[in-house]
């Protein structure tokens, strides 16, 4: 232990930079001390200057004292920003000997918004290794669970020996200084007040219903892109209260990748509005160990950009992990009856949505998706007025289409004898079942999506196709059938599923050998 700043701040800076540590019993100045040298060695100008008066003995005065409480009160001055935690919360952490890091802090005044309304979800993460677990437990069991008497909570974690584990370590961390019973056997954690946490553990979705049917106040979700939206769904219907002293409110922490990958994204982070997702990666702890930060970095490919730098642009698990969208999707030009030859497949739904895609093939090889539509709950004939419309707008005549393909299943005929494909050809579309093999048509796509700059590819989406766009990169493999793609539906509000893709395949397999036209047309496929 040292006695004055100074001599802690010579004896930190002088360690190699890969072996920068404190002693177990160092005091919390002293952690204190050790964040702001880390900042600075990582060029935060703030923190600078800061430490050269900290080697001088001259900022004794305007750095925290050694109580968490004296440490929480200056945050805003030594970091240099606002954050507005509730005194009552303050004294919880002080009293839990809880010192928050600066990302941690933020997350914990989102949660404290939920008690006014507005707000019901609160996301923290992105990367690994930012405290994300650590801040979940100490919001709940140091903040919620201590200011109201006999509040129910339920953590979901994923199984398995590592994770129980993990939760034991976590736990004598962030509870080594409030008085609790851990009941490992049901895995519950109560507070003196009554309170309780309920641990729940899941090995795949099916696990959560166990959870699910229940009331709960707080619930805390870890990894939550490994679960589907319709399951997330299934646990907001639990969280809910008969008290009117609380608020219910779900909090969450995510690493990009995952089922859940697409919905998290759409729903925490796209979205505008009131912000409710704190954004962390590793470079936002201080204690870090040293070894783990060699870890991420030694990562390669979406790992890398997801685990260490929590970049929710990729798609972790992706099928089509050769898919270029500087590549290909492109600018629409016209079609001249000439140069192409024409064709629409179709996935037909009732529930699921109905979609049409229009290929347009160049002599040469070359296939374009140039038009997409799709719509759900409608009958044949509004189908069939929506998908003349979309041959309108690219100026293909019907009479132009040398086949329409659609799933095998519109041939299914009911007890009368007739199917969904007699209603469509009654509309004068003259159907074709497509070809169904999955992992055939899974083939395909990849093969014309290529590998660029090595292998050319030659299918190309317009950019005026953005629900194709969209749905084609977050194809996931099937871990049950890795050659195939993963089988997903759309959610209630329309978006997931693998209906466009399905219509993709359908039409790639279709597509004839000969070509029935000449063309000059010269393909431009490098970035733009």
């Amino acid at each position: 232990m040292t006695e004055t700043l100074a001599e802690l701040v010579r004896i930190f800076m002088e360690q190699p930079q890969n072996t920068k540590r404190l002693p177990p019993d160092a005091s919390y100045k002293e952690h204190f001390v050790q964040t702001i040298c880390i900042k600075a060695l990582n060029g935060d100008r703030s923190c600078i200057e800061l430490v050269r008066e900290l080697a001088e003995d001259r900022a004794m005065q305007e750095l925290p004292g050694a109580t968490p409480a004296e440490v929480l009160e200056d945050y805003e001055k030594v970091y240099g920003i606002s954050i507005n935690l509730p005194q009552d919360q303050k004294d919880g952490f002080a009293n839990a000997n809880y010192i928050p890091q600066p990302k941690q802090l933020l997350f914990h005044a989102l949660c404290r918004k939920c008690d006014v309304g507005g707000l019901s979800e609160i996301a923290f993460g992105g990367a690994r290794g930012p405290g994300k677990s650590h801040a979940m437990l100490a919001q709940m069991a140091l903040d919620d669970c201590q200011r109201r008497e006999g509040l129910k909570a339920l953590i979901l974690r994923r199984v398995g020996k590592a994770v129980r584990e993990s939760f034991e370590d976590l736990r004598l961390k962030v509870l080594k200084y409030t008085p609790h019973n851990y009941n490992r056997s049901t895995g519950t954690l109560t507070f003196p007040n009554g309170s309780r946490i309920i641990l729940g553990h899941f090995k795949d979705e099916r696990d959560v219903d166990n959870y699910l049917g229940l009331e709960y106040d707080v619930i805390g979700v870890e990894e939550a892109t490994t679960l589907s939206l319709s399951k997330y769904k299934a646990i907001r219907t639990c969280c809910r209260t008969s008290r009117d002293d609380w608020q219910p409110r779900i909090y969450l922490n995510a690493n990009p990748g995952g089922v859940g990958h697409d919905w998290f994204k759409r729903r925490f982070i796209s979205e505008a509005g009131q912000p409710r997702f704190v954004a962390a990666t590793y470079r936002d702890n201080a204690f870090l160990n040293p070894g783990y930060v060699e870890t991420l970095d030694d990562l390669t490919g979406w790992l890398k950009r997801a685990w260490r730098d929590g970049d929710w642009d990729i798609m972790a698990g992706q099928y089509y992990s050769n898919w270029l969208p500087e590549v290909h999707v492109v600018k629409p030009f016209d079609l001249r009856y000439e140069e192409w030859t024409f064709s629409v497949a179709m996935d037909y739904g009732w529930q699921h949505p109905t979609v049409a895609l229009v290929f347009a093939e160049a002599a040469g090889g070359d296939v374009f998706v140039v038009a997409e539509y799709g719509g759900s709950k409608r009958l044949p004939e509004s189908h069939s007025t929506e998908m003349q419309g979309m041959l309108d707008r690219v100026g293909i005549r019907r009479d132009w289409l040398r086949t329409v393909l659609i799933g095998g299943d519109a041939f299914r005929t009911d007890r009368d004898g007739k199917s969904v494909a007699d209603e469509y050809q009654r509309l004068g579309w003259r159907l074709e079942s497509a070809h169904m093999d999955r992992i055939v048509g899974a083939t395909e796509i990849l093969r014309r999506l290529g590998e660029p700059p090595d292998i050319r590819p030659s299918l190309f989406i317009f950019d005026t196709c953005p629900a194709l766009i969209s749905q084609l990169p977050a194809m996931q493999h099937d871990p049950r059938r890795p050659e195939d793609v993963l089988k997903t539906d759309a959610d209630d509000d329309g978006y997931g599923g693998d209906d466009y893709y399905d219509a993709l395949r359908y039409g790639l397999m279709g597509l004839a050998d000969s070509r029935a036209r000449t063309v000059t047309f010269e393909t431009v496929w490098l970035p733009r």
